[in-house]
Parts: structure tokens; C-alpha cells; sequence
């Protein structure tokens, strides 16, 4: 029995023994693993704190239409400088400066003496001449006659008949000249060549007129200032732009608080290699009588945005040595840097007109170091907040 009871106190030890270890064995596997599972969660989190966190923001699209602002001159429709075509004086003149005239209406009457004379003289000379045409024509026919029978000579017949000729040569010059001379008495009456204003007058009762010399003397101005031309040198770099259908406002100076509409009428196509600016011309509907030719007015243009343009805030942008950039964020999280071209400034915003697309995600703010290829975390709306909110703090 002594025998027995010495077997089973060893057999009972090892089995007790056997569990324990087992028990210690499963303990340290699991501190093993919650080890190593640790270890992957901590060197996971590293790596996705390790990636940077960014806001984003769509690229959205231009403003239709631009305003901008340049000077314009301002023209009559049609402007004309009156001058004499008569030698003479002024006898009368019947407007001054701010008449409306029709056309056709008399301005001015010059006494014109001296064409009176040469006219009378001109007509007394043709009808010297065209005596002396009848008197040669009738010898030329007698002569021919006479030279059929053989009573005259060859070459007397033939010097009447050229005498003849000569005589009709005369008449038509003596009229030629005549006709000039009433063309000058018929420039007495200075009349309007189209309805208008007169500007100015710079002549007077007896102010000697002479129309032979090399400066002509000018006697009346006058404009047609309904409608006005406005003329406008765009610079270059909107000269693309410029549509007919275009809205197109003038202020002036005179006028404060009021606008007047005008419209293009055309361009001259071409742009100038001094200025390296388009000239067009506006009109301007002038009924009322209000606008004054040869004033200057504020001009303001609301040009079509460039097709495809977006608007950025500034703080999209990155200023590096391949140029003006800014990272994009496709689909698959990994930036790309897209070189961009600015259009308009307008302060905390900036106009792309290219190398984005409307819709495209924009990263705010990006790290200097960004570059492509590279993965970023999209921040949510509540870390968003906080990092502007944080960025307004700084």
C-alpha cells in the first residue's frame, strides 16, 4: 500500500504541474501578442499621424462679367471749319457762337467787289468773243465756196477756216472763265453744310477776306452733337474681349451721379505699336442736349470673363521656382501640382484664367515641402474649423 500511495503523489504532482505551465505558457502568449498588436496599432498611428492633414476647397468659377475703367474723349458726330472760297469782306453775319442751324441756313454775306468787276468784265469779253466766233464762221463758209470755183487760194481758204476754229476755242474759255467767276459771286452767301452748332466765330463786320492766300482765314465752326463719338484706347491684354454686345456706361464729371449708355460702333482692328492699345468708338445717344463734344468722361466697360476662369482664395497658392503653382487633390488622395496663370487680383481672392478647371479640389494652405505624388489626410469639418479658427488666432 506504502508502494501505491508513492505512485500517485509524483503522478498527481506532474499533472498539477503540467496545467501550471500550460496557464503561464497561454499568460505570456497574450502579453505577447497584446505586445505586438500594440506595437502595429502605435506604428500605424505614427504612420497616419506622420501624414499631413489638410483643408480643402472646390475651384469655383469666375464672375461673369469684369468692370474696368478708362478714360474717353468725347467728338461731335460731325465737325466742320468754315472758310471763305471768295475774296472780299464780310458785309453781315447772322449767327455766333451756340446757334442752332439747319442746313443750308446763311451765316455769313461777303461783299465781294473786285469778282463783281472781273464777273462783268468776263461777260463782256464772251460776248466779244462769241461775236467774233460768227464773224469768223461766216468768212470760213464763204471762203470754202469760193474755194470750189477756184476764186481764192488753197491756203487762204485754209487760214480762215483756222481762224475760224481759233475764234470757237476762245468762246468756249471766255465762258469757262465767266462760269468761274459766278461760282465765286455764288460763294457770297457762307451757308451750313449740315445741321448743327456753331462753336466759334472768329471773323466780323468788315474783316478783309482773301481767299488766294496760303492760310485761309477761318470764319465759323460748327458740330453735330447728336449723337456724340467717344473714342477709347483699350489696353492689349483685353483687346480680345471687346464684343458688340458689351455694356458700356460713361459718367461725367458734370453730371455726378448719373450714367449714360452707350454702344460700340467699331474698332480699328489693329492694335497701336506706341501705346499697345485697341482705339474704339463708342456713341453716345445725346438728345437731350446735355453732353458737350471735346470733354473728357470715365468710361466703364463690363468685359466677358475669360472662358474657363476660376476664383482661389490667395492662400491656395504656391510661389515656387518653376512659377506660380497650386496642389490639387485628385481621387486617389495623391497631390498633384498644377502650374496656374492669374488673371485678376481682388485682394483675398485671386481670378485663374488657366491650368484649372471648375470643380477641381484645392488644398488650403499647403505645406511649402508639398509635393507631388505625395499623400495628404482630407481634414473633417470639425478639424477644419478648428485649424481655421486657429490660423484667424495667429
Amino acid at each position: 500500500m506504502l508502494k501505491k500511495l508513492k505512485l500517485e503523489i509524483p503522478e498527481k504532482y506532474h499533472r498539477k504541474s503540467v496545467i501550471a505551465l500550460i496557464i503561464i505558457i497561454s499568460l505570456a502568449l497574450m502579453g505577447i501578442t497584446s505586445r505586438i498588436l500594440s506595437f502595429r496599432e502605435l506604428k500605424r498611428t505614427t504612420k497616419q499621424q506622420a501624414i499631413p492633414i489638410v483643408a480643402t476647397i472646390k475651384a469655383m468659377p469666375g464672375e461673369m462679367e469684369e468692370e474696368i475703367v478708362l478714360p474717353g474723349n468725347v467728338q461731335a458726330w460731325h465737325e466742320a471749319t468754315i472758310f471763305a472760297r471768295t475774296s472780299g469782306y464780310i458785309k453781315k453775319w447772322m449767327v455766333d457762337i451756340g446757334s442752332r442751324v439747319k442746313k443750308g441756313d446763311l451765316l455769313a454775306f461777303i461783299e465781294t467787289p473786285e469778282v463783281d468787276a472781273q464777273l462783268r468784265q468776263a461777260e463782256a469779253d464772251l460776248k466779244t468773243a462769241i461775236a467774233n466766233n460768227e464773224l469768223a464762221q461766216s468768212t470760213a463758209i464763204r471762203w470754202r465756196s469760193l474755194l470750189t470755183t477756184n476764186s481764192v487760194s488753197k491756203q487762204e481758204a485754209d487760214e480762215k477756216i483756222s481762224t475760224a476754229k481759233a475764234s470757237e476755242t476762245i468762246v468756249k474759255s471766255t465762258r469757262a472763265n465767266r462760269d468761274r467767276l459766278k461760282e465765286l459771286v455764288g460763294f457770297k452767301e457762307v451757308v451750313a453744310p449740315f445741321d448743327g452748332i456753331i462753336t466759334s466765330r472768329t471773323t466780323d463786320i468788315g474783316s478783309l477776306i482773301d481767299a488766294g492766300s496760303n492760310v485761309g482765314l477761318e470764319l465759323f465752326r460748327i458740330v453735330q452733337s447728336n449723337p456724340l463719338r467717344v473714342y477709347v484706347n483699350v489696353p492689349q491684354n483685353y483687346s480680345s474681349r471687346i464684343t458688340p454686345k458689351m455694356d458700356v456706361t460713361l459718367r461725367f464729371a458734370e453730371h455726378p451721379g448719373k450714367s449714360y449708355q452707350a454702344k460700340l460702333r467699331q474698332t480699328a482692328k489693329a492694335i497701336d505699336p506706341v501705346t499697345r492699345t485697341l482705339l474704339i468708338e463708342l456713341t453716345v445717344d445725346n438728345s437731350k442736349g446735355e453732353l458737350l463734344p471735346g470733354g473728357y468722361t470715365e468710361v466703364h466697360l463690363k468685359l466677358p470673363s475669360p472662358e474657363g476662369s476660376v476664383r482661389l482664395p490667395v492662400n491656395t497658392l504656391l510661389f515656387r521656382a518653376q512659377g506660380l503653382q497650386v496642389a490639387t487633390l485628385p481621387e486617389d488622395g495623391k497631390v498633384v501640382l498644377k502650374s496656374v496663370t492669374i488673371g485678376r487680383d481682388f485682394g483675398t481672392e485671386v481670378e485663374i484664367s488657366s491650368g484649372l478647371k471648375e470643380g477641381e479640389i484645392i488644398i488650403l494652405n499647403p505645406p511649402d515641402a508639398l509635393e507631388t505624388g505625395q499623400v495628404v489626410r482630407v481634414a473633417s469639418s470639425q478639424q477644419s474649423t478648428k485649424q481655421k479658427a486657429s490660423e484667424k488666432a495667429s
